[in-house]
């Protein structure tokens, strides 16, 4: 994947005005979105015992568990997927080239509605089918929590500068990914998949090994 990109400037994605504001949102909006969806199920679930407390113990961090393995495997093999042809290429760049190419545009640093609200679908509606609602409410509810904490953290990196020493490694290593080994630290609110699944590369690293091959790719903040 190219590291070409453009600092503090932002461009169209789609010809269509529909299509072009759809694919742009604050990055409120999915805290407004879900967070009362998933605080009514888990309080309704519990209210009417469709799940108890100590399912909720477990399922919950199961469920951002499994978020975590969506968020790493998501952006490894579809985000970073081009193909061969005119369409997969195309493809790659609505859903992911086009933040490599402008990572600093503000609206669009957050997971659109229109993309959020499928992938919701699509694992509620898979949970729905395996049954089992006291399991399956509060692992639901735990990926859903998992994703708003991707969106924030994703967010964060790129629009806040970090206080903490946590923060400051989040963001060099989602810095590194963008500006200097974009074939490396997949994971963006979590940084121990990479780790594991030997994809990681530090900061330092990556600027040694740009700086072998060109000018300054611009890692630093």
């Amino acid at each position: 994947m190219k590291t070409d990109y453009v600092r503090h400037a932002s461009a169209r994605i789609f010809e269509n005005d529909f299509l072009e504001a759809s694919s742009k949102i604050h990055p409120a909006t999915p805290f407004v979105f879900y967070i009362p969806i998933i605080t009514g199920l888990m309080a309704w679930g519990l209210w009417s015992g469709t799940t108890r407390v100590e399912q909720v113990a477990l399922f919950l961090p199961l469920g951002y568990l499994t978020w975590c393995i969506m968020e790493y495997t998501l952006h490894r093999y579809l985000f970073h997927w081009e193909g061969n042809g005119p369409l997969t290429r195309r493809f790659h760049a609505i859903i992911h080239g086009y933040h490599h190419q402008y990572p600093d545009d503000p609206q669009r640093l957050v997971m659109p509605l229109g993309a959020s609200i499928p992938l919701a679908i699509l694992v509620s509606g898979s949970l729905w089918l395996v049954g089992r609602p006291a399991a399956t409410l509060p692992y639901f509810c735990g990926i859903v929590t998992g994703y708003l904490l991707y969106d924030y953290l994703h967010w964060a990196v790129h629009y806040r500068r970090p206080r903490t020493a946590w923060g400051k490694a989040l963001r060099a290593h989602h810095m590194a990914h963008h500006f200097a080994a974009p074939e490396k630290n997949f994971g963006i609110s979590h940084r121990w998949l990479d780790r594991v699944l030997g994809s990681r590369q530090l900061r330092g690293q990556a600027a040694r090994e740009q700086s072998q091959q060109g000018p300054d790719s611009g890692i630093a903040e």
